[in-house]
């Protein structure tokens, strides 16, 4: 018997290099402003076509997460109803990013299901075809879809792209879950921030809305960020709990890595409270790189 044809690809991680909550649609979502920016961190998906059996199967599915209710399975479902494909597919997911830290982690591996079938597939949507089926499951999806940094509006699926310096960050992961929905129902929420110019956000003025909740809801949060402000200027990702600062290069991240017990005594913090890593921004996603897919004008 012939041995399955595997598919691998990566599903990246984002950043929002700010956030701000512009206004308060009638459907009762809210408008924003962020740049996303990816991450060379990643999960993988590894993808089997079954060809004409029709179903989808997840292979090592989230535990606590009902297969139904995981975005890979909803993606490759809504991909199928769509184009009125008769095709299946078995996929797995190593998953690497934390849940609930503003990585973007469920959201990225639905994107790179809908990127990875619809070549598998041949179903033949364009990436902006792509990118509207993906925000019917969830705001950040469009973004991995999209490949490429970018300035966002709306809910977040309109989209320009952007080049922007891809810097090294120093990345926490703090011992903590934020669920995005409860940050979103805040009453303390700041629900009317004045919309900026990307000119006004190169010139940092600019923040993340959601920072002042997350810290008076999560002190390790708190902590978090008055620890990685020792090297940089911290913000929260998204809804958090990651937390993040630039340094000026790859050097200065390790150093800080290698200064990373003392700094946690002096901030009262244990090693098992979080996770520091180095990693790098860059304006092009793994997705496509991964893949070897050619990504021409996401807009176009």
């Amino acid at each position: 018997m012939q041995a399955p044809t595997l598919h691998t690809f990566n599903s990246p991680a984002k950043l929002n290099l700010f956030l701000h909550i512009t206004g308060v649609r009638e459907d009762g979502y809210h408008n924003l402003q962020t740049v996303f920016q990816f991450l060379d961190l990643h999960d993988t998906l590894t993808f089997e076509d079954t060809h004409s059996d029709g179903h989808i199967y997840l292979g090592n599915n989230i535990q606590g997460v009902p297969e139904k209710e995981n975005l890979v399975y909803k993606a490759a479902m809504l991909l199928r109803q769509h184009t009125n494909s008769k095709r299946g597919a078995r996929i797995s997911i190593d998953k690497k990013l934390p849940m609930g830290g503003g990585l973007g982690g469920g959201s990225s591996n639905a994107a790179t299901t809908l990127v990875a079938l619809n070549q598998l597939w041949n179903t033949k949507l364009t990436t902006p075809e792509l990118e509207a089926l993906g925000v019917t499951l969830g705001a950040d999806i469009p973004i991995f879809v999209h490949g490429v940094a970018a300035w966002a509006e709306g809910v977040g699926e309109q989209l320009t792209s952007v080049t922007i310096d891809e810097p090294w960050y120093l990345l926490a992961i703090p011992a903590c879950h934020v669920e995005t929905a409860k940050l979103f129902q805040d009453k303390q929420l700041t629900r009317n921030t004045k919309a900026i110019t990307m000119r006004a956000f190169l010139n940092g003025a600019s923040h993340n809305d959601f920072e002042p909740i997350a810290k008076k809801k999560f002190p390790l949060i708190n902590k978090t960020l008055d620890l990685l402000n020792e090297w940089g200027n911290a913000k929260l990702t998204g809804t958090g709990a990651c937390c993040f600062c630039p340094v000026p290069n790859k050097e200065t991240g390790l150093k800080a890595l290698s200064n990373l017990p003392e700094a946690l005594v002096r901030f009262d913090l244990k090693s098992d409270d979080l996770e520091v890593i180095l990693t790098k921004g860059e304006n092009g996603s793994s997705l496509y790189q991964s893949s070897q897919l050619s990504l021409k004008d996401p807009l176009a």
